[in-house]
């Protein structure tokens, strides 16, 4: 079962997944790596509302700001953290699709 979970994550290399914990937790990220005994997602993080992006962005309004830097107009980028599983632990994974 071990060998069977490391070559289907392998398979999944840089794809967007779920992944189900044999505990019930859900995870949904990019596969990032596989080694022997763990699984490596990257895990976006969402659901961030305006006030929240404040706390990254001083000044993050919906139009842009003059004299605030080019690249981030209001709107902040999206942030991933990396999340390590254990192999041992996984029930399934399937594949999602991506929307931006």
């Amino acid at each position: 079962m071990h060998q069977e979970a490391h070559e289907i994550c392998k398979k999944h290399m840089y794809r967007y997944v779920s992944v189900t914990m044999t505990s019930g937790a859900v995870y949904d990220g990019i596969v990032e790596d596989v080694d022997d005994e763990n699984l490596y997602l990257a895990v976006p993080i969402g659901g961030m509302d305006h006030d929240q992006t404040r706390a990254f962005l001083p000044y993050a309004y919906p139009y842009p700001y003059y004299g605030y830097p080019y690249p981030y107009y209001g709107y902040p980028r999206r942030r991933f953290v990396r999340q390590i599983l254990p192999l041992a632990g996984l029930l399934a994974l399937s594949l999602l699709p991506y929307y931006y």
